[in-house]
């Protein structure tokens, strides 16, 4: 497979996950409805952050894709955190369970940081990548934690 092809490919996948979580939480959405903590961006930053968020992913994905540096491990892990992140949406919004998805966004930064790991053993750029993917679940975690205390 040609390179544009699996860049193409991996980054209209991770985008997708977002763009179908999106349209599934969108009529429970109530973000404007909650007190938020200090720092808690407007709801419009959201969907700018996750695109980017989701087009790095499947840029350093990609890196290994097309360096022939992907193995099973790698993979499995990429694809349970993809699917763990599109899970917090739905349990925070359509569920409302804002104490569980306090567990469920720290899942999310332990498969995070092992994936930074399993990067990193194979392409640092890879790896750094997905720094700033990190940093923004981190702040989610802040932000989930203050909504479910807040209200």
């Amino acid at each position: 497979m040609n390179r544009f092809i699996i860049y193409l490919k991996n980054i209209v996948i991770a985008l997708a996950v977002g763009g179908i979580v999106g349209f599934l939480i969108s009529n429970f959405i109530d973000y404007n409805d909650l007190i938020k903590p200090p720092l808690a961006p407007p709801d419009y930053i959201f969907g700018i952050v996750w695109s980017i968020l989701y087009i790095l992913m499947g840029i350093s994905y990609s890196i290994l894709e097309v360096n022939n540096e992907l193995d099973e491990k790698t993979k499995k892990v990429y694809y349970i955190q993809l699917f763990v992140n599109a899970l917090w949406s739905i349990i925070f919004f359509v569920f409302k369970l804002r104490f569980v998805s306090i567990a469920w966004i720290i899942l999310l930064i332990i498969l995070i940081i092992e994936i930074i790991k399993l990067f990193y053993n194979k392409n640092k750029v890879s790896a750094y990548l997905q720094i700033p993917y990190l940093i923004w679940t981190i702040f989610a975690t802040y932000l989930n934690m203050g909504v479910y205390i807040l209200n």
